[in-house]
């Protein structure tokens, strides 16, 4: 790998929830050892994946994840938080990277240059990379919290606005879980 750029893909995962920490990953592909399959995780099933995470995980030179909790997200708003959660991840890279390239048009402050691609990725690997990996940890991590948060649905919607979670919130109410300074939660905390 000589000559050859350090790059970093970063993606999040979980702006829109009302409900959950915002996930990121921080991935630098091993250009020797390209992955098959790598795509854009909200196009791909969710078999394939958690398929391809251990494939990341094994092939990648250096990948690291990161995260704001609900309480950082209300503090901060929830671009703010998704811009540290991306910080976050890359500095928890084993491997110290020359360029970052993020999804989306908002890019995190870094010690290195940082380019944001739109829909990067549908067009970069290592974006896509991350976004599985993202993806895959904030979905198992909802799953997880439907056993510790009964009659929510967790584990079907991840947080996001749904009907029946927005009618959850009316009947059982707002857990420490919840994005405060989201509209449906602020209307919940209201009542």
């Amino acid at each position: 790998m000589t000559n050859t750029l350090i790059i970093a893909g970063v993606d999040e995962v979980g702006r829109g929830p009302l409900a959950g920490p915002v996930v990121t990953a921080a991935v630098i592909l091993n250009p020797d050892n390209p992955i098959v399959g790598l795509a854009d995780s909200k196009k791909l099933t969710e078999k394939r994946r958690e398929s391809l995470v251990p494939l990341i995980k094994e092939h990648a030179l250096a990948w690291a994840m990161g995260r704001a909790e609900p309480d950082e997200i209300d503090e901060l708003n929830i671009l703010q938080a998704s811009l540290l959660a991306m910080k976050r991840a890359v500095e928890a890279l084993s491997i110290v990277p020359e360029h970052v390239l993020v999804d989306g048009i908002h890019a995190p402050k870094l010690n290195c240059p940082v380019t944001t691609i739109i829909k990067g990725d549908q067009s970069e690997p290592a974006i896509a990379a991350a976004s599985i990996l993202a993806k895959v940890a904030r979905d198992q991590e909802m799953i997880a919290l439907e056993e510790q948060y009964p009659g929510y649905g967790f584990a079907k919607h991840k947080g996001y606005p749904t009907k029946q979670h927005q009618q959850a919130l009316l009947t059982l109410g707002v857990t420490d879980i919840h994005r405060r300074s989201f509209g449906p939660v602020h209307k919940a905390l209201s009542l």
